[in-house]
């Protein structure tokens, strides 16, 4: 089955999504980070803390380490998402003049990623989320939930890395279905094709599914 038969299959199970702007790149730069490794819940209230905590995002360049990690305390692995807050934010600063990303925006998606994963800890999926869910950019991060999924469909090589997977699923989804196919597919991952014990039997992708015919 091609991919648009996915696309459409998802599509008809969890709705049409349209693309919506989810904040300034730097929020969502900063937000993507500290979503790593821990529950949307615990990052959302790190990240609302630590604006709280602070007047802009120069000031939270400015301050010590521990101070960061203090306001991000409930998004797990604080210390070191404190410390590489305020390297990233800190090397925005030096290259800019001023912690502002929206210079992205003028360039192409090529320019724009290249230069956010040149950020300390910046890598494929962190970058490509500032570029699709800020600037509308049709750059697919490929999050734990879309690369299985993925390498169970056979859309890639069950050896395949994650930086390989990106520019795999890059070249096969559409530009135009990209945020869709982004957001449809964590929501499978999250309700259906989970990591342990997944719902083969209701799947809408079951007919398609490589994985769970073995």
């Amino acid at each position: 089955m091609a991919i648009e038969d996915i696309i459409k299959l998802l599509e008809q199970e969890y709705g049409a999504r349209e693309w919506r702007c989810e904040g300034d790149p730097v929020d969502v730069l900063i937000q993507t980070l500290l979503s790593q490794n821990t529950s949307d819940v615990n990052s959302g209230r790190a990240f609302r803390s630590l604006k709280g905590s602070f007047d802009s995002w120069q000031a939270v360049a400015s301050a010590p380490a521990d101070e960061i990690a203090r306001a991000i305390r409930s998004g797990g692995l604080f210390r070191i998402k404190a410390l590489r807050i305020k390297q990233l934010l800190e090397q925005i600063e030096k290259d800019r003049g001023t912690i502002d990303l929206g210079f992205l925006g003028h360039g192409t998606p090529a320019e724009a990623e290249r230069y956010l994963m040149r950020l300390p800890g910046i890598g494929y999926k962190t970058a490509r989320c500032v570029l699709l869910f800020s600037l509308g950019t049709a750059s697919l991060p490929v999050d734990t939930h879309i690369f299985r999924v993925a390498r169970r469909l056979g859309l890639i090589a069950s050896g395949a890395s994650v930086e390989q997977a990106h520019i795999l699923l890059q070249s096969l989804i559409p530009p135009s279905e990209i945020y869709q196919f982004h957001v449809h597919v964590i929501e499978h991952g999250r309700r259906v094709c989970r990591a342990r014990r997944p719902l083969c039997n209701g799947c809408v992708l079951k007919g398609v599914c490589r994985w769970s015919s073995e």
